[in-house]
């Protein structure tokens, strides 16, 4: 970013702003490969620190929230209802945004907190002068680790939304600037807090399932009306279509399933082979909607309607991740894990255990909740219902928020991020060398061959 750039930072509006951002992340994404690729044994030869980290306990938890749009709104409802929380500052580049969240908050009982809304970079300025404790951000995806490495060299823990990185070299600054500055850089991946997924692992921690040997996951999700809106994520999202071919959005679809396969914990990721379908769906969807003198019928797009990735992980379960956002069709994460034992597959959900279920014959999972319902969701059932994507953004936040007042370990930890977040430049690279397979870096550089998996939280 040019020194113009920053000091008439109060000048540049909402749209020049996704400009901004869309620029940094895809420059990062197509420029930083070689480099990426060529650069990574240098990262790999600083030993990480010990594991799992955790940070002194705190009476309270001092947030400043960055983004809020709909999901970063959502988030500031649940963290205003959890205990021991105070938000003390509020950051967007639309300053209607702002006073909105400055509203919710008084209304929650506590103190109006601090606005800043002058600018893209204004977030730099609240890391700066505000005393917080961590920083969140629901911001575009090119500005996750921009934000996050803010935070951290301010001496704040940093949560963001997904992915956590665009490029491999986002992923490393994010490592390590949380490693030098000894604080959490926490992804927060809802689905790895829904119920479904949180019964599987907890079925598969108690051996049901047997040895795991598959696993599959995704992002299936019609969000054609989406990109091409005129607010929200259409603003951005439709441009990364423009620029980049591969699996851009996995860390829904993977994360329950790399923490069913302990990646990371006794398990990494070794290699992925990532293949594309050809690009129609918006193509053929602006060709339908659009004004004919609309300009994004001249866009032209890369990114293939389905991306398929396969991971081969050191240990031999094998891993799927499917991105499937421009075609029509009903929501799925796919969520299946498959062992010697048995099978957990979504939508819609179901089990079969060999010698517990009828024979060859699916059962409902709801059968299963009585005796093998996640502690987690046992105890905040109730205080979940109404929340975000069917609770499972209370509990993520809830559990961020204990985490911190205790002084324990993450659920998911900044190299979860990472490794998760890696798949998006990985599947590019494949995808330009003719679905070669592309080795995984490892962030933990060797770490996770004794760090313990991940266990059933409150059992």
């Amino acid at each position: 970013m040019s020194r113009n750039t920053q000091n008439n930072e109060h000048t540049v509006n909402r749209r020049d702003f996704v400009r901004l951002g869309a620029a940094m992340g895809m420059g990062a994404a197509l420029g930083g490969m070689a480099i990426n690729a060529a650069g990574a044994d240098a990262h790999e030869a600083n030993p990480a620190p010990s594991w799992p980290f955790s940070a002194p306990p705190m009476k309270r938890v001092r947030v400043g929230f960055v983004g809020v749009g709909g999901m970063g709104t959502n988030h500031v409802r649940n963290l205003l209802r959890i205990p021991g929380v105070e938000l003390k500052a509020v950051c967007d580049i639309v300053p209607a945004k702002v006073e909105n969240v400055q509203r919710l908050t008084m209304q929650a009982g506590q103190p109006k907190p601090k606005g800043y809304s002058k600018g893209p970079m204004d977030f730099k300025h609240m890391c700066e002068k505000e005393d917080l404790d961590l920083v969140y951000t629901a911001t575009p995806w090119e500005w996750h680790v921009p934000v996050c490495v803010a935070a951290m060299e301010n001496g704040k823990h940093a949560a963001t939304e997904v992915p956590a990185a665009v490029t491999l070299e986002e992923c490393w600054q994010m490592v390590e600037t949380a490693e030098k500055q000894k604080k959490h850089c926490v992804m927060m991946e809802n689905c790895c807090y829904n119920r479904t997924e949180l019964l599987t692992l907890n079925l598969v921690r108690k051996g049901l399932l047997g040895d795991i040997l598959y696993a599959s996951g995704g992002y299936l999700h019609d969000l054609r009306e989406v990109k091409f809106s005129k607010d929200g994520e259409g603003l951005w999202r439709r441009a990364h279509a423009i620029k980049r071919n591969g699996n851009l959005y996995p860390t829904h679809g993977l994360g329950p399933i790399a923490q069913c396969t302990n990646i990371n914990r006794g398990n990494q990721f070794e290699s992925l082979v990532s293949m594309s379908s050809p690009s129609r769906g918006l193509q053929e969807f602006a060709a339908e909607h659009l004004p004919k003198d609309d300009p994004r019928l001249q866009e032209k797009y890369v990114l293939g309607d389905v991306n398929i990735s396969m991971i081969r992980t050191v240990n031999g379960p094998m891993l799927t991740v499917v991105h499937d956002t421009n075609l029509p069709r009903p929501y799925s994460r796919i969520n299946l894990v498959q062992g010697t034992k048995g099978i957990v597959e979504g939508y819609p959900d179901r089990v079969y255990i060999e010698g517990r279920s009828p024979h060859h014959e699916y059962e409902k999972v709801d059968a299963y909740y009585d005796e093998f319902d996640h502690p987690l969701w046992k105890k905040h059932n109730e205080s979940a219902k109404g929340a975000g994507h069917g609770g499972m953004d209370y509990i993520e936040d809830f559990r961020l928020i204990e985490c911190l007042l205790n002084g324990l370990p993450m659920d998911m930890d900044v190299y979860d991020a990472a490794a998760w977040s890696a798949v998006c430049e990985l599947s590019e690279r494949s995808l330009a060398n003719k679905s070669a397979a592309i080795d995984f870096p490892d962030f933990t550089r060797g770490n996770w061959k004794t760090n313990a998996p991940l266990g059933i939280i409150g059992a």
